[in-house]
């Protein structure tokens, strides 16, 4: 894994097509306006509303179909569900230019990388897979801000065919939106986030899936309170998303389910055991941990 934090001084880019303003494509947008690294933002998007809201916004300068967007474009950033990258990179291809370089913003690497090298032919040389590890549960361009990458990390995923100058690029690109740019490769990557942003969501989606449908579910809602409320912030996060990330990182993410149930299993023979010794044990172990964890952050 490397990182940085330099800063080099690059030109202006003169065109970046955004497909997907939300959040995160939003933010991206919002971030490299505003440190003047970029003249003209065009969005692509599949809510007329959406894409429309973005310009009023002043996010997007302005907006296109897939092959009018990427047309003269520098820079493209995908930002879509990570379900659709494969059928977007494949309708691009065609319009981008020699020099254009592609960037994401998925959750999930080794199938991106995977759809890239099919899609893109030589421009697989300038794709450089990305994951800014920064959002909210938010979605929708009204939810972008322009500090959401700062001071947040940023992992680029490159493989070893992956032109230097696209990397540098990209690099820059999220350096000037604050963030602290890190690389590694396309496994460890999904491996490590199969672990603490995957299986988080997967959890908090079935908590609150099963105090919606438990018979008491009104009672159930009306008394949770902020250790509730904070448990399970992220399950409202945008479901088409996270549908397509959990399916995209399958086999690590259930790898990490059955570690996960294995402790759940620990913790439930404890309490039907009454070793209440045992389950402190384990609760004051989670605590250090955790601690530890804020403290180094």
């Amino acid at each position: 894994m490397r990182s940085g934090t330099a800063q080099p001084d690059v030109a202006q880019i003169a065109k970046v097509a955004i497909v997907g303003v939300g959040l995160i494509g939003g933010s991206f947008a919002l971030a490299v306006r505003g440190a003047g690294r970029v003249k003209e933002i065009i969005g692509v998007g599949r809510s007329r509303a959406n894409l429309d809201r973005a310009r009023t916004l002043g996010v997007i300068d302005g907006d296109a179909g897939l092959a009018e967007a990427v047309r003269g474009a520098q820079l493209v950033f995908l930002a879509m569900p990570v379900g659709a990258t494969a059928t977007v990179l494949k309708s691009i291809a065609p319009h981008l230019g020699p020099d254009t370089v592609v960037t994401d913003a998925g959750s999930t690497k080794r199938d991106v990388v995977d759809a890239a090298c099919a899609a893109l032919g030589p421009g697989f040389a300038r794709f450089v897979p990305g994951h800014p590890i920064a959002g909210a549960e938010q979605s929708g361009v009204d939810a972008a801000r322009a500090d959401l990458y700062s001071g947040k990390r940023t992992v680029l995923t490159p493989a070893a065919a992956t032109d230097a100058r696209a990397i540098q690029t990209v690099r820059d690109l999220w350096e000037a939106c604050g963030a602290e740019v890190h690389e590694m490769t396309p496994e460890v990557h999904d491996a490590v986030f199969a672990a603490v942003s995957h299986l988080p969501h997967l959890l908090a989606y079935a908590l609150v899936h099963d105090i919606a449908t438990h018979e008491k579910a009104e009672l159930l809602f009306d008394y949770a309170a902020s250790g509730f409320r904070d448990f399970t912030r992220i399950a409202s996060s945008h479901p088409e998303m996270w549908r397509d990330i959990c399916m995209a990182n399958r086999p690590a993410l259930l790898a990490e389910l059955g570690r996960f149930e294995s402790v759940l299993a620990e913790a439930r023979r404890l309490l039907d055991a009454q070793d209440a010794a045992g389950l402190e044990r384990l609760f004051d172990g989670a605590r250090r941990a955790r601690n530890g964890w804020l403290a180094r952050r």
